[in-house]
């Protein structure tokens, strides 16, 4: 199912991709920024560094970026089964690339085309 761009939609995204950044962090996002076009989905975020992630990843970066691997395909997994239940989008895909350094994710939603 389209997702119609509007402001409302767009805080329903934010709203549900920080639920999930306080489910699996304990906080949200510094920033949030949520676009669409056609059928793709765009979320730009600035995460929060967990306390216990600078101290893996002064200690044993391996793990850090192990740990910080799994998170995000943790992270995915959720936001599609939340935008699935929640908004009943038909997704094909989300894909996700985190920058551990800076904190920055993008998130890309791809959408199942409707003909």
């Amino acid at each position: 199912m389209p997702l119609i761009d509007s402001n409302e939609n767009r805080k329903k995204l934010s709203h549900i991709y920080n639920e999930v950044a306080k489910e699996l962090f304990g906080f949200g996002t510094t920033m949030l920024k949520v676009s669409m076009n056609h059928q793709m989905i765009t979320i730009q975020a600035k995460h929060r560094r967990s306390p216990r992630s600078s101290a893996l990843e002064g200690e044993v970066p391996s793990l850090k970026h192990e740990v910080d691997y799994h998170m995000s395909s943790i992270y995915k997994k959720k936001v599609r089964e939340r935008l699935e239940q929640e908004l009943g989008l038909d997704i094909e895909a989300v894909l996700r690339d985190y920058d551990p350094t800076t904190q920055w994710a993008i998130t890309n939603v791809i959408l199942v085309e409707t003909e």
